[in-house]
């Protein structure tokens, strides 16, 4: 294990590292594309629901510091093995899935900047990424996590660079005008809010990272809490700032579903070329720590559903003086990888977002079973409960709904198939059955 604890500054640039890499730089320009200036509403909207649950993460995360498995290993402990089960693969696979996304925002990024931008070599530097950090990750978490901390400080001075420089050109270069943030014409601005809304959801994700290494965290779940809250914070006042910066420089209706939106908008704009190469390289460095952030993050959830003894031994290699799950994080990459080719960046983000409302949703129920248990004094607790575990489950069951086609279909087959996985082998291990009853 760790001999020194990771402070809460280390930690909440880890939460930061995954959050702004997934969203600002890979997944804005899809959420006007989608919304237009909706896509304000969507980034504010999505944030107060991750404040919500980041408030519920934290609160699990003091409760139990040990666990390295997310949201698994809360539904694992409030609700046992079936419902744990299901929560830590649609989970662990969300986060595998989450690793093309952002691979395929660096590998576009990489292409606009050397000049190779056809699809093919976007998925070659995107696998070569992948490979590269997941290399890194197996020299564990320690060094991972100070790395963020410095990449994360570097990426948010290059935003700040680029929300100033853009504003400026918008204005003296006469591009901006207030038809930029007019709703694209023939679009029902409800169902388009909800359909960028189900794009930034994935954005906000990475501060789950955190609740992956509370126990690492100086001060334990009461500061890991402050990081996953400050983390969903700041992400969410650059997300609309990035947001505004756009459309001041490219009409809402230029946009299109790509993973390389500030390019795209610079290019438009014809803006210098060192200004490109600089948001160019952030953008690079942004996506690589977010990468980064997910390959530890989805090693650590399949090590922790593998410890629960929920799938094989293979996943339950740990090399504790490294503090990493060395098969997990070789596992996740080669899903990574195959995952690059389920479609565009959009159906990518939503397959991955699946696993996430759902994890999100038995999430909140599990903080109302610990919150009967009266023997449980967590050093953090949520404020306005339980008014606010009802907001984020109405919020939650209305963006599953709302999800795209795809995506649906994908983790209602996932859902029954690990259903009859579960049981197949129970009976093969010929456990007792349960029963109860749940009216009197």
């Amino acid at each position: 294990m760790p001999d020194k604890k990771i402070s809460m500054k280390v930690a909440t640039a880890v939460g930061l590292g995954a959050i702004i890499g997934a969203g600002i730089f890979v997944l804005s320009g899809t959420a006007i594309a989608l919304a237009g200036p909706g896509a304000l509403v969507a980034f504010i909207l999505v944030g107060i629901l991750a404040v919500i649950v980041a408030l519920e993460y934290g609160e699990l995360g003091a409760i139990m510091p040990q666990a390295k498995g997310a949201a698994f290993s809360f539904v694992y402990e409030a609700f046992g093995s079936e419902l744990g089960f299901i929560t830590g693969i649609l989970l662990y696979f969300s986060f595998a899935t989450a690793i093309s996304a952002i691979a395929l925002g660096f590998g576009s990024y990489l292409g606009q900047l050397i000049g190779m931008h056809s699809l093919a070599y976007q998925d070659i530097f995107a696998i070569a990424l992948i490979f590269a950090l997941s290399v890194v990750n197996i020299f564990g978490i320690r060094k991972a996590a100070k790395a963020d901390f410095w990449i994360v400080l570097f990426k948010l001075g290059i935003l700040c660079v680029f929300i100033i420089a853009a504003m400026f050109i918008a204005f003296y270069s006469h591009a901006f005008h207030y038809s930029n943030f007019a709703m694209i014409p023939s679009k029902d601005t409800i169902a388009a809010i909800f359909a960028a809304s189900i794009a930034v959801f994935f954005a906000y994700s990475g501060f789950q990272a955190i609740s992956t290494f509370t126990s690492d965290v100086e001060g334990g779940g009461r500061n890991a809490a402050k990081a996953i809250l400050l983390s969903v914070v700041i992400s969410m006042v650059f997300y609309v700032l990035i947001i505004i910066a756009l459309m001041a420089m490219v009409p809402a209706s230029k946009f299109t579903i790509n993973a390389d939106p500030l390019a795209f908008a610079l290019n438009y704009v014809h803006a210098p070329y060192s200004l490109s190469f600089i948001v160019d390289i952030g953008a690079l460095i942004a996506t690589t720590s977010a990468t980064l952030a997910m390959i530890l993050s989805s090693s650590r959830i399949l090590y922790q559903i593998g410890d629960a003894h929920l799938l094989p031994k293979i996943t339950r290699k740990y090399n504790k003086k490294r503090d990493v799950a060395v098969n997990g994080v070789i596992i996740s990459a080669v899903i990574g990888v195959v995952m690059l080719f389920a479609g565009n960046i959009y159906i990518i983000a939503a397959i991955s977002n699946f696993g996430l409302l759902f994890s999100y949703l038995i999430s909140a129920f599990a903080i109302m079973h610990f919150r009967r248990q009266k023997n449980i004094r967590p050093s953090f607790r949520m404020p306005l409960y339980p008014y606010l575990i009802i907001v984020s489950v109405i919020l939650l069951l209305l963006f599953i709904a709302g999800m795209p086609k795809e995506a649906l279909e994908i983790g209602v087959v996932l859902i029954m198939s690990l259903m009859v996985i579960y049981y197949f082998l129970r009976e093969m291990e010929n456990k007792k059955v349960v029963r109860i009853k749940l009216f009197r």
